[in-house]
């Protein structure tokens, strides 16, 4: 299924609205890094792939953007270890 991503910039997060629940990757974003804190997904939506569906678009607009990323959720880095091809996105410091 495919979700369209939504940057709610006024609550720092991106979001997939599904029917009439909201699933989420909170971000703080600070010049060029952005920070992904948390993702959530309701309990309705859970198995469906969404949590994976919405970390590679957020990715995908992280680097369309040129943003540097840095992984604080843990989902978000478990995400990047079992697809290496976005490592290129996390700031090395």
């Amino acid at each position: 299924m495919e979700y369209e991503l939504i940057n709610n910039e006024n609550e720092h997060r991106y979001e997939f609205q599904i029917d009439d629940v909201i699933a989420k990757i909170e971000y703080i974003r600070s010049g060029e890094k952005i920070y992904l804190t948390h993702t959530e997904v309701p309990v309705e939506l859970e198995g469906r792939g969404v949590a994976s569906s919405l970390v590679k678009k957020v990715l995908a607009d992280i680097q369309e953007k040129g943003l540097k990323l840095v992984p604080l959720c843990p989902f978000v880095n478990a995400y990047i270890r079992r697809h290496p091809e976005w490592e290129v996105l996390v700031l090395k410091e």
